[in-house]
């Protein structure tokens, strides 16, 4: 008999116990009851897996790590880029005269140049190249493209004829599913924060 008062009152203890526990954890973790049962729901973030990369010599292994090094330089910058590109996009479909637009541009032209020119200076042309893929990437336009639709035909030409100088092409798009594809994977492994 003695027993079973044990047990009676060591059961209530622990069901008392993990009623207040149940409740308290339902205040803090997302719960879901299905059929009487209480299940827990927890949020994992996504995690990708590629095939191992196999390294032909010394030099594609040392390729693969720069273009580590500058995506999660730029990448950061591109997405920035484009949210001030779509507020400067709103911003002068507000405006009804070219005068107003102009106007406003310049202002806006010379802001920009504070807050990205300390950073994009003591970036390497490497950098700079894969800032422009990723714009590309980001926006759906070349920076041809870009260049063209904020400052003219004029000035995207006079730009292309500079690249061109340095073996640069502005038209030249962002393919991730071929040419690109090794950037591709690093851009979603540094977004998935496992590189």
């Amino acid at each position: 008999m003695a027993r079973r008062i044990r047990l009676i009152l060591l059961l209530w203890l622990f069901g008392s116990l993990f009623a207040h526990t149940k409740a308290a954890m339902a205040d803090s973790v997302p719960v879901q009851i299905i059929n009487g049962d209480t299940v827990y729901l927890a949020f994992i973030r996504e995690i990708y897996v590629f095939p191992k990369l196999v390294f032909k010599n010394k030099q594609q292994e040392r390729f693969y790590w720069k273009t580590v090094r500058d995506v999660k330089k730029t990448l950061p910058y591109a997405k920035m880029i484009t949210q001030d590109m779509a507020y400067a996009d709103a911003e002068l479909a507000k405006l009804t005269t070219d005068k107003e637009r102009r106007q406003w541009w310049r202002k806006f032209e010379r802001q920009l140049f504070k807050k990205y020119e300390k950073d994009f200076r003591g970036m390497y042309a490497s950098q700079g190249r894969m800032l422009m893929k990723l714009m590309d990437r980001e926006s759906n336009k070349t920076s041809y493209e870009l260049i063209r639709q904020y400052r003219g035909k004029a000035a995207a030409d006079f730009w292309q004829f500079v690249a061109k100088l340095f073996k640069n092409d502005l038209k030249e798009g962002y393919d991730g599913a071929d040419k690109d594809r090794i950037v591709e994977r690093v851009i979603t492994l540094v977004e998935a924060g496992q590189l």
